[in-house]
């Protein structure tokens, strides 16, 4: 068979957030599905946090969760309370056992562990090729970047980058109920750059090297950063590394298609990543479950155009165009923010869940000389 109802191309978060939720609704649970994707997904090669109010969909495997974080700059130190939010960690390898679970018990789902070689459209039906063959589809749910993007003018490209290693320290050495969100006590040379330390227990945490800049760095430097910041600034000298992760998320306000004829993008291949943070675990689930509403209600499943898309859209714009152009730290961007606001309404504000008053109350705490020159250039 060489047509099915539906084809994601990719089985990363996305895709899997999509399918699990499709064939657990009503309307959709016997459509025939064709999953691709050339890795196994059988192993821990990422961490997703995020804050949510209440319980989520993937709740039963968020591994931790704090109701406290901390922030702290070269001269603040605050711990939040961050009711009514939490704080939570899901592990990729939880994330993907849990998926595949409910995947595997639908005999109308096709897995197939191939390569990717195209998407297109041809007589009103979507296509996936691989190696095997081109398979047709009512809809394909695309996650996976081709090309990378390219800017005009006005548009800017930075990268979120990661190196986190799992400590195991020979003495209690964490708080378990408090987590570090931004630790920015370190040297902001290559760009902005900060640590978060999320504890797994008295002895074990976390601790991840974050930049946003437009250059990745060497391993090795990464490496450096993450041991300076254990031994100088948590002043844990006897660890041990039980584990490492790797990552880049691309932070930009280049506006990525929601589709192409029968082709719907999802994930960061959508613009669900957002642009000034990196932030995409929240807006995948949004767009998840507008997707699977929008296919049960038998209309085309990506939004109309959004006033306040386009507002939000146009607040990363300018922080970018801000951090790209090196007019401000974003050491002490994100430092204002946490200082002079309620935690809660960063959240919101991060989230695109706030209204125009909301949002200015957030952002008059930053220099509007520099951000009003940054808009009105964009």
């Amino acid at each position: 068979m060489n047509h099915f109802d539906y084809i994601f191309t990719g089985a990363g978060c996305s895709g899997l957030s999509v399918l699990t939720r499709l064939i657990t609704e009503d309307a959709l649970r016997n459509k025939t599905v064709l999953l691709i994707d050339r890795s196994a997904k059988d192993s821990n090669d990422r961490t997703w946090c995020y804050w949510e109010k209440g319980e989520g969909y993937f709740e039963s495997i968020v591994h931790r969760s704090w109701d406290k974080l901390s922030v702290y700059g070269n001269d603040y130190a605050q711990t939040h309370t961050i009711h009514p939010y939490k704080y939570k960690m899901i592990r990729g390898l939880d994330f993907y056992e849990h998926c595949f679970a409910f995947i595997k018990e639908k005999t109308n789902i096709t897995i197939l562990r191939e390569e990717v070689l195209g998407i297109g459209n041809t007589d009103g039906k979507a296509y996936a090729t691989t190696p095997s063959g081109t398979f047709t589809a009512s809809y394909v749910f695309n996650s996976i970047l081709f090309n990378q993007p390219v800017m005009k003018a006005g548009q800017y490209h930075l990268l979120q980058h990661f190196k986190g290693f799992i400590i195991r320290t020979s003495q209690p050495s964490f708080n378990p109920v408090i987590a570090t969100l931004m630790d920015f006590r370190i040297s902001q040379d290559p760009g902005t750059s900060f640590v978060y330390v999320l504890p797994l227990s008295d002895n074990q945490a976390l601790v991840e090297y974050t930049l946003f800049t437009k250059d990745l760095l060497t391993q090795p430097a990464y490496d450096k950063a993450v041991h300076d910041y254990v031994r100088q600034v948590l002043r844990i000298s006897d660890y041990d590394v039980v584990s490492t992760e790797f990552g880049i998320i691309p932070m930009t306000n280049f506006s990525f298609p929601t589709h192409d004829g029968n082709i719907i993008h999802i994930g960061t291949a959508g613009g669900q990543t957002k642009p000034s943070t990196g932030y995409t675990f929240t807006f995948i689930q949004k767009q998840a479950n507008f997707i699977v509403k929008m296919l049960a209600a038998g209309r085309f499943p990506v939004p109309g155009p959004s006033l306040s898309r386009k507002k939000f859209d146009w607040y990363d714009g300018t922080l970018l165009s801000v951090l790209a152009n090196k007019k401000l730290p974003g050491s002490f961007i994100f430092t204002e923010l946490f200082r002079k606001n309620r935690i809660s309404d960063v959240f919101a504000f991060l989230d695109n869940e706030t209204s125009l008053l909301q949002d200015i109350r957030v952002i008059r705490v930053l220099p509007k000389w520099i951000f009003a020159k940054a808009a009105l250039w964009k």
